[in-house]
């Protein structure tokens, strides 16, 4: 049976990307988002909430995410989901499901306009369009990186 792990977003980054060389030389950079969902509930009161997202990117895409992406940074990421799981130093067994980055698209809120997009692609001669996937690229046991 075919089975499918994908995960696309659209928020606004929380902290700046942080990126680290791994023992076998391989960059990884991570960093947060927040996306919002709002409602209005039966009896008309409008509720949001904002949900908190861990990221890894491996390689080229890993430093194009460095070199552009700021606190604030309104993106489009793709990718898959990842679980890992380490040994605390205390003993206890610990877990961290993060988004595993594959594509990512700058975006900027776009300005007041008849178009009924949200938003625009960045410029394009602000960073290169690249996809970068790194399969088979682990962290060493008890590694967090964030």
């Amino acid at each position: 049976m075919r089975t499918v792990n994908k995960v696309i977003l659209v928020g606004n980054l929380t902290r700046d990307p942080q990126s680290k060389i791994t023992g076998n030389g391989q960059t990884i950079t991570t960093f947060g988002i927040a996306t919002n969902r709002e409602w209005t509930t039966q009896s008309g009161e409008r509720k949001e909430s904002t949900e908190f997202h861990e990221i890894a990117v491996w390689g080229k895409l890993a430093e194009i995410c460095q070199n552009f992406l700021k606190t604030g940074k309104l993106v489009y990421l793709e990718g898959r989901l990842n679980t890992r799981s380490w040994e605390s130093d205390d003993g206890d067994k610990r877990f961290k499901t993060e988004i595993v980055l594959t594509d990512m698209v700058m975006l900027q809120k776009r300005e007041a306009s008849g178009d009924s997009s949200h938003y625009q692609s960045a410029q394009k001669d602000s960073a290169p369009a690249v996809s970068d996937e790194a399969p088979g690229m682990e962290l060493e046991d008890g590694e967090n990186l964030f």
